[in-house]
């Protein structure tokens, strides 16, 4: 474990989805099946045994007889013990494999969703898999062992009461579905409470990283005790959920005891007159109550497993969820043959010829995010990429040749060079030149370590300043045939801006980049520049011709200042 490749988990519905985790494991199940089962067995003839060296040894006074007996008991223990050992060595194994293999598929659908997966689910909901599906996962997994021999524990105890005692076996055999049913009632709005509190507490997660996200920005407009404040309220619900699933856990618990309990009694009182009557022996009734008392084992084994299968129901229900959700783009089949195709946005009249260094200034933002997001094929349009649609090429290949880098982009916690070098393999001397190219050199000397510096999740000790020129050091050296860079040097002060700007030309000599940008230092490196207004390219030209010949261009990358 983890496995190289989890498969593909069968989605059709939470019960399948357990079902597709047993059966990738089933030789690791079986194992733990026989040792529960052996396990289980071996307590179930220890009564008979104990209720033979009475009848034989005790009463009789006969010693070997008793010897014989007792140590037939110590070798059942024995062996008892041996097999719930390996029981629970290899349940424990199951559940492991169930919640990793369930990380791997999740974390391989994200991965397949990308974009699209923040935009069908919360933050959340995600998390709250990590945090606590993946555990009810496992539990709902590794009862089975016990489960199983719970089962042909019950069968063996039956048979040994009806041979001892057919009236008595008919009593066991009638009593335990009653004590089933008794216990049945309570399952299903626990499912329901605990679907609801899962919910609930995806939510209360998505919220909590929100404001954390945001903190920032809530100081800055006084809304930090607000949400604080809303952020509690909800806490409160999502405890009060809690109580009400603890109030039908509570009821399952006692009846557990209480039912098993009521159940020991019934049938120690009919044994005991039964042997009164002369109708058992002694050591038959000491069996007898050593088999109703270890009845409720495997009753108390069939209500756990209700309740652990149940809760893990409700945990496959929202893995399956997230299973389910498609991407935004489906992946087509073709392929450009060759390298170096120019780029065309129809929906915006954007056409990028290869090997250029170009600029799109737009007057909204947004304007250019979304041609930004229809190269990088993040939406489905009429873009081509070497005279061929993106929405018919292969999303790997358009993934591994066209890079999107924009500000939303994330620095993940590990080492930097493993965050710098995403694709593995680049010398250190490829790390260091697009540090250089980034401006970025100050960032890794100021770190403990240096390249091997950890870098906390989302680069949370780095500036923003850091965290962006970080990032455009990582798009550099993953070096694809295409990049798109959405703002790269919009934290940084003027004089870095300018070093990069300087820069990043002979950095991209003779592959295809482009920058959406409103700066005149990056405008002025770049050989065209096309000024978007309303979604649509309305002038191209270098920087300095499109700031003589258009009047809204020119107010647009001054912010309404005169050039002079």
């Amino acid at each position: 474990m983890p496995s190289p490749d989890p498969g593909t988990p069968d989605s059709v519905s939470p019960a399948r989805y357990l079902w597709w985790l047993l059966r990738g494991q089933m030789p690791r199940v079986l194992a733990g099946m026989f040792y529960g089962i052996v396990w289980m067995v071996c307590m179930a003839v220890s009564p008979a045994l104990l209720g033979r060296a009475i009848d034989q040894g005790v009463a009789t006074k006969h010693w070997p007889s008793l010897l014989a007996w007792s140590g037939g008991i110590l070798l059942l223990a024995a062996i008892g013990a041996g097999a719930g050992i390996m029981r629970h060595r290899t349940v424990v194994k199951v559940s492991m494999y169930g919640g990793i293999r369930t990380v791997q598929v999740v974390t391989r659908r994200a991965v397949k969703l990308g974009a699209a997966l923040p935009k069908q689910v919360s933050t959340g909901e995600v998390v709250s898999i990590g945090a606590a599906d993946i555990a009810n996962i496992g539990m709902a997994l590794d009862i089975s062992a016990r489960l199983s021999g719970a089962v042909v524990t019950l069968v063996v105890i039956v048979a040994i009461l009806l041979a001892i005692s057919p009236p008595l076996g008919a009593v066991v055999l009638i009593g335990v579905p009653i004590l089933m049913f008794l216990v049945g009632p309570l399952i299903k709005p626990l499912q329901r409470r605990e679907a609801h509190y899962r919910e609930q507490q995806g939510a209360l997660s998505a919220q909590a990283n929100d404001i954390v996200s945001g903190l920032r920005v809530l100081r800055g407009i006084g809304g930090e005790e607000l949400f604080h404040r809303r952020y509690g309220e909800r806490s409160q619900q999502l405890k009060r959920a809690g109580f009400r699933i603890g109030a039908v856990q509570t009821w399952v618990e006692a009846l557990q005891i209480l039912l098993p309990g009521l159940f020991l009694a019934l049938v120690t009182w009919l044994s005991a007159r039964m042997a009164n009557s002369g109708t058992i022996s002694v050591g038959d009734v000491v069996a007898i109550y050593g088999y109703a008392a270890l009845l409720t084992i495997p009753l108390r084994t069939f209500a756990e497993a209700a309740y652990k299968i149940t809760r893990g129901l409700v945990a496959a229900r929202r893995v399956v969820n997230i299973l389910k959700l498609q991407p935004d783009v489906e992946s087509g089949r073709s392929t450009v043959d060759s390298p170096g195709g120019g780029l065309v946005d129809p929906d915006s009249g954007l056409a990028v010829p290869a090997g250029r260094l170009y600029a799109i200034a737009a007057a909204e933002p947004a304007d250019a995010t979304a041609i930004a997001d229809r190269l990088g094929r993040y939406e489905d349009s009429g873009a081509t990429f070497g005279n061929v649609r993106l929405s018919d090429m292969d999303v790997a290949e358009v993934r591994r040749r066209i890079l999107i880098a924009d500000n939303e982009a994330r620095l993940f916690a590990g080492r930097l060079r493993d965050e710098l070098d995403v694709r593995g393999g680049a010398e250190d001397t490829e790390i260091e030149r697009a540090l250089k190219i980034a401006a970025a050199e100050d960032v890794v000397e100021a770190l403990p370590g240096g390249l091997d510096a950890e870098v906390a999740e989302a680069g949370r000790s780095l500036s923003g300043g850091q965290r962006q020129r970080l990032r455009l050091a990582r798009a550099l050296v993953f070096d694809p045939e295409v990049l798109v860079l959405v703002e790269p040097t919009s934290a940084v002060d003027a004089h870095t801006e300018a070093a990069i700007a300087d820069r990043i030309r002979d950095a991209r000599e003779g592959r295809t980049t482009i920058i959406a940008t409103t700066s005149p230092l990056l405008l002025s490196q770049v050989d065209e520049v096309a000024y978007v207004a309303g979604g649509k390219v309305l002038a191209t030209g270098s920087h300095h011709e499109l700031l003589r010949t258009e009047p809204r261009y020119r107010a647009t990358v001054t912010r309404g200042e005169s050039e002079d």
